[in-house]
């Protein structure tokens, strides 16, 4: 133990470097999101957060998105609370069988219109524990998917990145 704490103090940073954005880009991203946002619901996105199984890397990921860096709120995105309040449920993790009902009855609780995202590999595919006993696979087994992000787990950015461009197609399908 006393080793390991050695290593780790003399090691340096072990994060990893975070793509950069210009403001341009980013403030495109915002004012594009803003107003297909309003144009298809009247108002901003409120996103719920699913967990069905997972390791909590994409959870964390999912978090990161809520920091002062990244700011998901500027772009009229925000997590709920309540699937009751929630226009897209964001699912994280290969479905458990303990959580089939639990994903179920989430996706009955969304009023229309509903959209549901698959956050990483596990949520899309099964991933690392898709053979498991304990789990049923992925999400879209269960309910409809609208969107896949895959990673393992995926960076802020791409989350954002995709949640913004999922929500311009919405502009014009609708």
């Amino acid at each position: 133990m006393r080793r390991t704490l050695i290593e780790n103090l003399f090691r340096g940073k072990l994060t990893e470097p975070v793509r950069p954005a210009s403001d341009a880009d980013i403030a495109t991203l915002v004012s594009t999101l803003t107003r297909t946002a309003r144009q298809r619901l009247g108002r901003s996105l409120a996103i719920r957060a699913l967990d069905a199984g997972s390791c909590n890397g994409c959870e964390l990921e999912m978090i990161a998105l809520a920091n002062p860096y990244y700011d998901l709120e500027r772009f009229g995105l925000k997590f709920v609370a309540s699937p009751r309040h929630a226009d897209v449920l964001m699912i994280t993790g290969p479905l458990t069988r303990a959580m089939h009902d639990a994903l179920r009855l989430t996706d009955e609780a969304m009023p229309a219109p509903k959209f549901v995202v698959a956050v990483g590999d596990c949520a899309c595919s099964g991933g690392l524990f898709a053979n498991s006993p304990a789990c049923i696979g992925a999400a879209e087994q269960v309910i409809k998917v609208d969107l896949r992000i895959p990673g393992c787990p995926p960076d802020p950015m791409t989350l954002l990145q995709a949640l913004i461009g999922f929500a311009n197609t919405l502009g014009r399908s609708g």
